[in-house]
Order: C-alpha cells, then sequence, then structure tokens
C-alpha cells in the first residue's frame, strides 16, 4: 500500500506541491490574530481559586499591581536636603505615570500631628529649601520610628528609599504594560542625569509584567533564526545536497506557520513559555526530514533512480515517522493537564506544528525531493565501525551490558528524592536581567514583592472601627512581627494609634487603640477630610468600612516557603482568633500555590500519555512483548535526567513541571525507530535476536544518532533564553533526549537479546506484498540493504 501512495505521490508531484502550500497558508493565516501578553494573570486559568481571590481584593482596595523606584545616593544618606528634593520631584513626575492612580514616598507621607485640639495633616517634607539642620533630624525621628514607612519606604539605615506607584491598568490594549515601563525608565534615567548621586532601580509587577513580554519577544526573534541557521549548516553538512537541504528548511518553516497560525485562530496571546515553541517544531519536525532523507540520499549512492528512492525511503520511513509523530503528539497533548495556560498552550502549539510536519514529511518532503534534481555519488556501503563496535558489544557481552546499564540506571534514579518541588518568581529570569537585579537589590536593602495581602472582614459596615475587631486585627499584627522573615506589616492599626495619640496631644500613652467605636470612627474621619485627593485610605480599608488589609511582606522567599507560612498563619488565625473571617491572597501565592498543583496534574498528564502510547505501541508493533520491554527505554532516560538534576540542581518548578510529558513524547521517538527495524528484520528476514539487533544497530544507529544531537542542540538553544521556565525546561530536555540514546544503543538491544529469544512468526501479507513489489519494480533485492 506505502509503495502505491509513494507511486501517486511521484506522479502528481506538483498538485501534492500546490495544495500542500494552500493548506499551510489557509492555516499560517491565522498568524495574524498572534499578539503578547504581558500579564502574569496569563499563567492562571480564570477559574483558579487563587486568581478569583486576588481579583476579589483587587477590587474591594486599591489596585495592587505597581512601579517601584528604589532610590539609593552615593553618599548613603537619603536625610539631605538635596536627596529629599530629587525624591519630591520624582514623586510630583510620578503621577504622570500612565494609569497611576497613587504616588507614595517619604516626602508626601501624610504626617499627622497635633496642635492644641487641631489635627494637622500635611506631607512629611514640603518646602526643601527652607529645611534647617533640625528639621532635618526631625524628619529622621519620623522616618525611622513611623511603622508605616520603617522598611517600607526607607530602610533602617535611611540609606535607600522607595517611590510606590499604584497603577490600574484597564486592560484594554497590549501596550498598557510597555508604555507604563517605558515611562518608568525614562524618568529614572532622568533623575540620574538630574542628580549624578543617585541610581534608580525599578521593580514592582509592572516591571514583573514587562519582562515576561520582553523575554518572550526576545525568544521569538532571537533564538528562533538562531536554530535555523544552525539547522541550514547542519542539514548542509550531513546531506551534501542543497536540494535536500532547500527541501528540508522549507518543510521545517512551513511546520512552524502551521504551528503558529493555529494557535492564532484560537485567540490566545504569546507567553514566555508559548513564545519556545517554534524553536521545539523546528528542533522535532527535522528528525522526519533526517530519516527521509538519509534512506532517499543512500539509495542514490547505491545507483537507484530519483523517483524509485524516493519510494523506497517512503516504505522503510513511513510507518517509523508516523509512529514518532503520533506518539509525540500525545505526550505534548499531555500538556493539556497543566493548571497553567501558557504551557497548554505550548503543548498545542508544538502538537499542530508535528502534526503539520507529518504531513509535510510525507506529502510535500517527497514531492518536492521528486521536482528538485538530485546528486548523489556512490557511497561505501561498509558498516559505520562505531556501530559495529556497539554491536558487538551488547551480543557478546550481553549479561554485563545488562547489569551494568541496570546497576548505573538504578543508582541515578535514586536521586529524584533529592529534588524539591519549589520556585522563586524573580528568578524566573536570569541574572543578567536588569529586573532581576533590581528586584534582588529591594529585596535585601529595602522591600521586595514577596508578600501575602490578608483581608479581615469585621461583618458589619463600620465594623473596622469596633475595639474587639481592632484588638483582634492588632493580636494578629502582633503576631506576624514575632515571625522571623516578616519584615513589614502595613496595618490600619498603626493610623489609629497614631491618630489616638495625636488627639491626645501627641502624648505617647496614648499610642494605643482607641476604646470606643465613635472615637474610632471620628479619629479616621476626620484624618480621612485631611488627606489629599489620592492618597486616601482605600489601601487599607474598603469603601462601607466592613473590611481591611493587611499586607505582610517578607525577606526573599521560594513558593515552598511561601505556602507553608501562608498554612502557619492561617492555622494561627484560625486558633487563636476563630470568629474571624479573612481571605489571603497575592501575586506570590498565586505562583506559589500554581506550581504545586501544576506538577501533581503533569504527572497524571505524563500518566495518561503514557498509557496511550503504549497502547499504540502495542497495536502498532503487534506484539504486547515488545511493546512492554519499550516502556524501560521510554521511562529510564526521564527517571535519570531528574535525578542527575537532583544531584545538580536539588530544585523542581514550574519550569520542569511539562518535561516528563513532553520529554516522553520524543524520547519514545528513537525507541520506535529502532524497534520497527529489529521486528522487520526479525519478521522478514527471521533473524535471531542478536542478528536483529546488528541489523537495527547498523540501519538506523545513525540516524538516530544525528537526530538526538539534532534534538539535544535545538533543546539546548533554549538555555540562551533569560526566562528560566524555557531554560530550564531546554536544558532538562536536552539531558533526557542524550541519555534516551545511550539507554536505546546499550540497554534496550541488551533487553532484546534476553527476552525475545523465540523465533518470530513470518512477517504478515501486507509485508510480502510490498517487499514482493519492490523487488519485482526492481529495487533493491535485499531487505539487509536498506537505510
Amino acid at each position: 500500500m506505502i509503495l502505491k501512495y509513494a507511486d501517486y505521490l511521484v506522479r502528481a508531484r506538483w498538485l501534492v506541491i500546490v495544495l500542500a502550500v494552500l493548506l499551510v497558508g489557509v492555516a499560517a493565516s491565522g498568524g495574524r490574530f498572534l499578539g503578547f501578553t504581558t500579564d502574569y494573570r496569563a499563567f492562571f486559568s480564570s477559574d483558579n481559586p487563587q486568581l478569583q481571590a486576588f481579583e476579589l481584593l483587587q477590587d474591594t482596595y486599591d489596585r495592587a499591581d505597581n512601579v517601584v523606584f528604589i532610590v539609593t545616593p552615593g553618599n548613603g544618606d537619603v536625610l539631605q536636603a538635596e536627596v529629599l528634593e530629587s525624591i519630591q520631584w520624582l514623586t510630583e513626575k510620578a503621577w504622570q505615570t500612565p494609569y497611576s492612580i497613587r504616588v507614595d514616598s517619604i516626602t508626601n507621607y501624610q504626617h499627622s500631628r497635633a496642635i492644641g485640639d487641631e489635627l494637622i495633616v500635611a506631607d512629611l517634607v514640603e518646602d526643601v529649601a527652607t529645611l534647617q539642620e533640625s528639621d532635618l533630624d526631625d524628619i529622621r525621628a519620623v522616618m525611622l520610628s513611623e511603622p508605616l514607612l520603617l522598611n517600607r519606604l526607607v530602610n533602617e539605615t535611611a540609606t535607600v528609599t522607595g517611590i510606590n506607584v499604584t497603577i490600574h491598568l484597564p486592560g484594554e490594549t497590549r501596550s498598557e504594560v510597555p508604555e507604563v515601563a517605558a515611562f518608568a525608565r525614562n524618568l529614572a534615567k532622568e533623575l540620574e542625569n538630574r542628580n549624578g548621586n543617585l541610581s534608580v532601580g525599578l521593580t514592582g509587577m509592572v516591571m514583573f509584567n514587562n519582562a515576561f513580554g520582553e523575554h518572550a519577544k526576545e525568544d521569538m526573534t532571537k533564538l528562533v533564526p538562531l536554530m535555523f541557521l544552525v539547522v541550514i549548516v547542519f542539514i548542509l553538512i550531513l546531506f551534501r545536497s542543497v536540494s535536500a537541504t532547500i527541501a528540508t528548511s522549507l518543510m521545517l518553516f512551513m511546520s512552524i506557520m502551521v504551528g503558529m497560525g493555529v494557535f492564532g485562530w484560537s485567540g490566545y496571546k504569546i507567553t514566555p513559555p508559548s513564545a519556545s515553541a517554534p524553536n521545539i517544531i523546528l528542533t522535532i519536525a527535522i528528525a522526519n526530514a533526517v530519516h527521509f532523507f538519509m534512506s532517499y540520499i543512500s539509495e542514490l549512492g547505491k545507483g537507484s533512480e530519483k523517483f524509485a528512492a524516493i519510494k523506497e525511503s517512503l516504505r522503510v520511513n513511513f510507518k517509523p515517522i508516523f509512529l514518532t509523530s503520533l506518539t509525540t503528539t500525545l505526550g505534548f497533548l499531555a500538556l493539556n493537564a497543566s493548571e497553567v495556560p501558557p504551557i497548554v498552550h505550548l503543548g498545542n502549539i508544538v502538537a499542530a506544528g508535528v502534526a503539520g510536519a507529518f504531513i509535510l514529511s510525507v506529502t510535500f518532503l517527497p514531492a518536492l525531493a521528486a521536482v528538485l534534481p538530485a546528486s548523489a555519488k556512490a557511497r561505501d556501503t561498509k558498516p559505520s565501525l562505531m556501530f559495529e563496535a556497539i554491536s558487538n558489544l551488547v551480543r557478546n557481552k550481553t549479561n554485563t551490558v545488562l547489569v551494568s546499564t541496570v546497576l548505573l540506571c538504578v543508582l541515578l534514579i535514586s536521586f529524584i528524592p533529592r529534588n524539591e518541588i519549589n520556585d522563586d518568581y524573580v528568578k524566573y529570569f536570569s541574572e543578567e536581567t536588569q529586573f532581576r537585579q533590581d528586584t534582588e537589590y529591594a529585596i535585601e536593602n529595602l522591600i521586595g514583592p514577596n508578600n501575602i495581602q490578608y483581608s479581615l472582614n469585621a461583618g458589619t459596615v463600620g465594623g473596622v472601627n469596633e475595639p474587639v475587631f481592632l484588638d483582634r486585627v492588632q493580636a494578629f499584627v502582633d503576631y506576624l512581627h514575632t515571625q522571623e522573615e516578616v519584615v513589614h506589616v502595613f496595618t490600619i492599626t498603626d493610623t489609629y494609634k497614631r491618630l489616638n495619640r495625636n488627639m491626645h496631644g501627641d502624648d505617647l500613652a496614648f499610642y494605643k487603640l482607641p476604646n470606643t467605636r465613635d472615637l474610632a470612627a471620628q479619629y479616621l474621619l476626620l484624618y480621612e477630610l485631611s488627606l489629599p485627593m489620592g492618597l486616601d485610605l482605600n489601601n487599607q480599608v474598603n469603601i462601607d468600612k466592613s473590611a481591611t488589609r493587611i499586607t505582610v511582606t517578607f525577606k526573599a522567599m521560594t513558593t515552598q516557603q511561601m505556602l507553608e507560612t501562608e498554612q502557619r498563619f492561617n492555622n494561627w488565625l484560625s486558633s487563636s482568633l476563630p470568629d474571624l473571617t479573612f481571605e489571603a491572597s497575592s501575586s506570590n501565592l498565586m505562583f506559589a500555590h500554581i506550581g504545586q498543583k501544576n506538577t501533581r496534574s503533569m504527572i497524571w498528564g505524563a500518566v495518561a500519555a503514557l498509557a496511550l502510547i503504549s497502547a499504540i505501541l502495542i497495536i502498532a508493533l503487534r506484539s504486547f512483548k515488545i511493546a512492554l520491554i519499550s516502556l524501560v527505554p521510554n521511562l529510564v532516560p526521564i527517571g535519570i535526567a531528574f535525578g542527575i538534576w537532583g544531584v545538580l540542581i536539588g530544585e523542581v518548578g514550574l519550569s520542569l513541571a511539562p518535561v516528563v510529558g513532553m520529554a516522553l513524547g520524543v524520547v519514545v521517538d528513537d525507541t520506535i525507530h529502532f524497534l520497527v527495524k529489529y521486528l522487520r528484520a526479525r519478521r522478514e528476514q527471521r533473524l535471531d535476536a542478536p542478528m536483529a539487533v546488528h541489523y537495527a544497530l547498523q540501519t538506523v544507529g545513525p540516524a538516530l544518532t544525528v537526530t538526538t544531537v539534532v534534538l539535544a542542540f535545538g533543546f539546548l538553544v533554549l538555555t540562551f533564553s533569560p526566562f528560566k521556565l524555557n531554560s530550564d525546561m531546554g536544558l532538562l530536555t536536552s539531558i533526557t533526549i542524550a541519555i534516551a540514546l545511550l539507554v536505546d544503543l546499550l540497554l534496550l538491544p541488551a533487553l532484546l537479546i534476553k527476552m525475545d529469544s523465540k523465533p518470530h512468526a513470518a512477517e504478515d501479507s501486507s509485508g510480502k506484498e510490498e517487499r514482493t513489489q519492490k523487488q519485482s519494480e526492481g529495487g533493491i533485492k535485499s531487505v539487509d540493504q536498506t537505510a
């Protein structure tokens, strides 16, 4: 049947080429809908409970999206007139940031004090030009004692200060985040030019969002062209054929267009994880071309006519290419089990691209080869010395190879428990990334993005003024201050205590919570009426005064530590304040939970993919025993790779969760190609297991080595990505693919020799028909000669 198909394909080659181009064009036209998203919320599905809690918090209080300017004076003292003047200038200019709704700094902090019975609320720093040394001392005393400033907007030594700009993005255009980031960068540069004594860094959730988008674009504009260039050079060196290089390059480019175009039709946006899809499609699709052209060029080198060489290459490779494409597609579709939409999108883009690559490999590629000129000199068909040596080793030292490789595999796999499910979303970016440098500096010297926001509900309108509720809030705040990892607690109770002290002549003895609801309500109302526009209390209290937000900020913290801390705080609240209703949320908490949930869901996805792939192999190979044996080279490389990762790194996070499903789909390719050749020798030539292993190693070993080098290198290119989710995924997948080749060349042959010693039944009628037809058409007379 395959030979009949190949014959028709050659005769209708121009029609096939035209139809392939048209169909690819239709699929690729969806590319016009592609766009980047720079919103970290894209990592969460709309029904994610942590996202829903976070959005509720955002709707109740001021938004948490922000840009933070981290300002460091060169002489190490913020409390100088010229530095304060620059901070004041930056504070005023920051109000012009697109979509800004609030700006907080040490200069515009609303400091309250009492003059007689009157409450005075004003900027902490007003006219810098008139400040005397005594005024600076007073400002220093306030800054270093006020809980709402210390370790939030200025550090304990007053060497670093921050200006926090709260941003409310309407979400109407994709340019919003880049627009804010560009403005902030220009403003920071302008300040540095204005005052050469200052250095300014930028952090905050908007800058985090922007870094996502920038790295996605960088990956697509730099890594894909780099890989394409490497592939073209590689193909030229391997095939030494301009025609094969042109045909392969076109097929690869069209496969990428199919994957990305189909994704464009879906309406979703590209994110940093899905931006690596073109590289992965390119890497995987080239394997089909390598197998086809190595057989094709080998036939030409033996003196076969061009059309006959194409037909023979299709006959030999159609089944393994179909099976490998199917299993690879299933492996990437397994990513649909992910809790993270960008990982789901990555899997679907690559699955579409791989499916397109298969169709093009058995239609467009051979049709184009039939059109392009063929030139191949007669080549020496002597067996490969390397694979001859491997064959002799496996056949003559079967027990030694089997025992030693099994022991080594068990040893390496035993290191898997050294891996801890953990993450640090700041480290999603490389150390060279400016966002990571600025954020880590902020964490070390002032305040970072690691926080949990608690919404504590009083239960009634105006309930935040109830003394009982305020006492409960303060009890929680006091507990938080005893926790080692807590850097700062932003709470309304500090404001109540300050106002109570103010209204008692600033007597420190009254720095405590008001003891009646009416008094607390009067203080808060009086204070709110004194605040300027944009600096109200909605960042701490909701509109109807029925709930308050406490923001707990931490030192550098991994996702595992974040989850443990959340659980500890929640347990304390539930046991110590059982009547208090609360909700915990933050962007950090969202990423911490999604990392844990995603790892579990990916494991189930990989199990489902493995079951499907195993069922396909049983049907395709027509042997339950051989399919069972195939599980070893399909699973062992993944286990070994994670064992090596446990020794070298020891952390498995969001970036590595998809590797199991991906790697399973990829490493099974080598196993299929090897087993198809092995079974061909067993069934068609009636060879025993050792000689069938020899035949498989000689015929498919070189192609497996070549495709493994290409695949491993292709995924290694992803390590150049500044985005950790891509670079770690690329590195671990490369390690897995390289190990898979060694397993397929050593462990799998040894297993087959030991476990498949019985003679195989004669080939089926379809195999006979194909071989008979092939021989009658003047093809090679021995299956041993097929490439």
